[in-house]
């Protein structure tokens, strides 16, 4: 689709100025004067088969005409179709003449229509193959210089990228963190004694004072189970002189 000025132009217009060397480029477009023939009969839609030998040799000499004006040695090659075209009409106003063996003489236009038909062909698979990539047009190849001696220089590390990379590490470890439990044997007899000495010659122990706070959770369990057992066996008293006063344990008094 045309367009004039950026608006689609739909028909011809009536007042449209031709420069007299338009022609003379679209001429020089085509490939040979089989390649002129051919569009002319495509152009106007007619049967490569039976070729109106009339209408496209005028078309023709048209267009040849147009080249001599401006390039005389380019239309030499033109010409030389020109007339084949034209002997070939000439042939068809003339009756048939039947061969020796009594058969109809060829269409003078069968080795124009062969031709042409070759010509297409061949025109269709250059087409084709100028579709497919080609090196240097389409793409290129990727070629790598690997020179040794150059030095390789490594990127600058800042202080932020170190203080990153150490806060990520320390995130991954958070993850990965193990408990480690270890199976600690502790008696409660063995506690029990240990209470027992630790109230003899005392008349009375604060009962917050008989706890090795330093030992940790599971040594402050067995010896408060101690300290219920000697109280089950009667061994030590536990006292409070009024509510919310501190609580002593002493040794049991037991008379003589």
């Amino acid at each position: 689709m045309a367009r004039l000025y950026g608006e689609p132009l739909f028909s011809m217009p009536l007042d449209l100025y031709i420069p007299p060397d338009a022609l003379e480029v679209f001429l020089e477009t085509f490939e040979g004067p089989l390649d002129l023939l051919l569009y002319l009969i495509r152009k106007q839609n007619f049967n490569i088969l039976d070729i109106p030998l009339a209408d496209v040799t005028r078309q023709y000499l048209a267009y040849v005409d147009q080249i001599r004006k401006h390039n005389l040695e380019l239309a030499s090659d033109y010409l030389l179709m020109a007339a084949m075209l034209i002997e070939i009409k000439s042939r068809m106003l003339l009756p048939p003449k039947k061969s020796e063996d009594g058969e109809e003489a060829e269409d003078p236009r069968a080795e124009l229509v062969r031709r042409l038909i070759e010509y297409e062909q061949m025109k269709l698979a250059a087409a084709g193959l100028t579709r497919i990539p080609q090196l240097g047009r389409d793409f290129l190849r990727v070629q790598v210089h690997n020179d040794p001696s150059v030095r390789v220089r490594h990127p600058d590390v800042a202080l932020v990228d170190l203080r990153e990379a150490w806060a990520d590490i320390l995130k991954r470890a958070k993850l990965n963190t193990h408990h480690i439990i270890t199976r600690e044997e502790l008696s409660v007899r063995e506690h029990m004694g240990i209470v027992l000495r630790r109230l003899q010659g005392q008349r009375f122990v604060e009962f917050e004072h008989l706890f090795d706070v330093t030992r940790g959770p599971p040594v402050l369990v067995v010896t408060f189970i101690a300290l219920l057992e000697l109280g089950k066996e009667r061994l030590l008293e536990i006292t409070q002189a009024e509510a919310f006063a501190p609580i002593y344990v002493r040794l049991a008094y037991h008379p003589a």
